[in-house]
């Protein structure tokens, strides 16, 4: 069988066995934090015995891969789906709480990974499950936040050779771009900004409990949390979310959240000298400004008192102008950097202001940064296709391109197709899947509305986390069935994947020549 003509399926299992072999070695973070915490490190051992054995094991199926083009296609796909299923091996391990139970450990594993940050913890507390068990939690979405490959290119030289399609499937936006003269390099550039950051974020975080103005904010949940905001991931330790902690602890909690939605490789310009492309981008100001316009209809809507369905177990929102400000952006930037996390239970909120957030959860952050649903870019150029087709009515004879901002780069029309494809996809899904929670939930007796299906939708498809009622930001997804949860493990996975790149390794032009 040639390589040239079929998909060579051996060498990308192979190289899944490889990047699970290397992927093992994360497993001894949560094992010496469960030694420090005297807990029972099994859970991760066993984890880590059987992430190196069945790495092993795939390795010889094909001693000498080599990666083409369809092969890092299912190399992505592959990897995605294994890597998490060894994922649930500790929580399986531990039985400890919901998580016991495979769909509900498989649930918790594939939204850790993709960075959802969605739960079917019943009960979220160090009592209940350990402090290693919970960092584990949290280590898997910073592992998923950059992207599993990019870290794998950045370390292996064999992948480096097919490591710009990796990446561009793994994380794809308009480009790739190519920060250096090797893409391996690039992806260690990549990961050294977001391991930078998540250093940052932890020291203001814990600074903040050193100076007395977060009680709470140990160094554990500095850590944890830190873990949690750089990949846009957003579960919390603690039952309650960033609630749980001061007004301060949330102002920095926001400042690290739009850090993690930007295009990582702005800040290697900056580093570089040229932090003036910040400011030049048209991506980051769309995304800056539509941060700021759901935040202030938020905040407006709290402040004057219309925007709460029911008293919050909280201060009161109607008249303090500080106190609606940081909710309302809070919640915009938790919901459009696919965060997730909350300030407060926005399920106290009504449904003028549930829209705003429903809303929000379609937008996305910047390509190239850790953020998930449609992604700004996606819309920018949506916008500017549809204002240069009302133009083109008008002036049928003029050649007029899309451009990223008044002078920027030209966006070719291949790009534009694949935009308008993605996001006709992303939304057909949206609905079907909708409509199958819906009447799986009417078949098992569950009492869900049509917000909660619409939300818990968009939630997992988007990798946003968080929805509402039901699925709300201090409630569980645990009450949905096994097969509600096993659909929505099968969104997380390709909404992580930007939905393409897993789809086309099940249409029969895949596997033929």
């Amino acid at each position: 069988m040639s390589r040239n003509l079929h998909v060579d399926y051996r060498s990308s299992v192979s190289y899944v066995g490889t990047v699970l072999k290397y992927l093992s070695l994360t497993l001894l973070f949560p094992t010496a934090v469960a030694v420090y915490y005297r807990e029972s490190p099994v859970p991760f051992l066993v984890a880590l015995v059987v992430a190196v054995a069945v790495g092993l094991a795939l390795e010889r199926l094909e001693p000498e891969p080599m990666l083409g083009h369809r092969e890092a296609f299912l190399l992505v796909s592959l990897t995605w789906l294994v890597v998490p299923l060894v994922g649930t091996i500790p929580y399986l391990v531990a039985g400890q709480g919901t998580v016991a139970h495979p769909v509900d450990a498989l649930f918790e594993s594939m939204s850790g990974f993709t960075t959802t940050g969605a739960t079917v913890l019943g009960e979220i507390s160090v009592e209940r499950h350990s402090r290693s068990m919970l960092l584990w939690r949290q280590l898997t979405q910073w592992l998923g936040g950059m992207g599993i490959l990019v870290l794998m290119v950045a370390i292996l030289s064999e992948l480096s050779v097919g490591g710009t399609q990796l990446i561009r499937e793994e994380a794809p936006g308009i480009e790739v771009e190519k920060l250096t003269p090797r893409i391996r390099d690039t992806a260690r550039a990549l990961w050294a900004i977001y391991a930078g950051f998540t250093v940052l974020a932890v020291a203001v975080y814990y600074g903040l409990h050193l100076v007395g103005l977060a009680p709470n904010m140990t160094f554990y949940n500095a850590v944890a949390h830190a873990l949690t905001t750089l990949p846009t991931g957003g579960f919390s330790p603690e039952a309650r979310s960033v609630e749980a902690f001061t007004p301060a602890v949330q102002w920095a909690v926001m400042l690290f959240m739009i850090v993690a939605g930007t295009n990582f490789a702005l800040y290697w310009y900056a580093v570089r000298g040229q932090p003036d492309r910040l400011q030049r981008n048209p991506e980051f100001r769309t995304y800056l400004f539509a941060m700021g316009v759901v935040g202030v209809l938020l905040s407006g809507l709290l402040f004057l008192g219309v925007g709460l369905a029911e008293t919050p177990a909280i201060d009161p929102l109607p008249g303090d102008l500080e106190h609606s400000l940081r909710q309302g952006l809070f919640q915009a930037i938790a919901i459009v950097t696919t965060t997730g996390y909350a300030s407060m239970d926005f399920n106290t909120w009504d449904p003028s202001t549930k829209v705003i957030l429903l809303f929000a959860m379609f937008l996305g952050g910047s390509a190239g940064s850790a953020a998930g649903s449609v992604k700004i870019v996606r819309w920018y150029v949506i916008q500017a296709s549809m204002h240069r087709e009302m133009f083109k009515i008008v002036h049928p004879q003029a050649v007029r391109p899309v451009r990223m901002g008044k002078a920027g780069d030209v966006v070719d029309e291949d790009t534009i197709h694949s935009i308008f494809v993605f996001v006709g996809l992303f939304l057909t899904l949206f609905v079907v899947s909708t409509v199958l929670l819906f009447l799986d939930a009417h078949r098992t007796g569950l009492s869900l509305s049509a917000l909660e299906a619409t939300s818990a939708t968009i939630a997992t498809l988007g990798n946003v986390g968080p929805g509402f009622g039901l699925v709300g930001p201090m409630e569980s997804y645990y009450p949905f069935s096994n097969a509600a949860k096993l659909y929505m493990v099968f969104l997380m996975w390709i909404g992580r994947l930007e939905i393409l790149s897993v789809l086309v390794i099940f249409t029969p032009a895949y596997w033929r020549s």
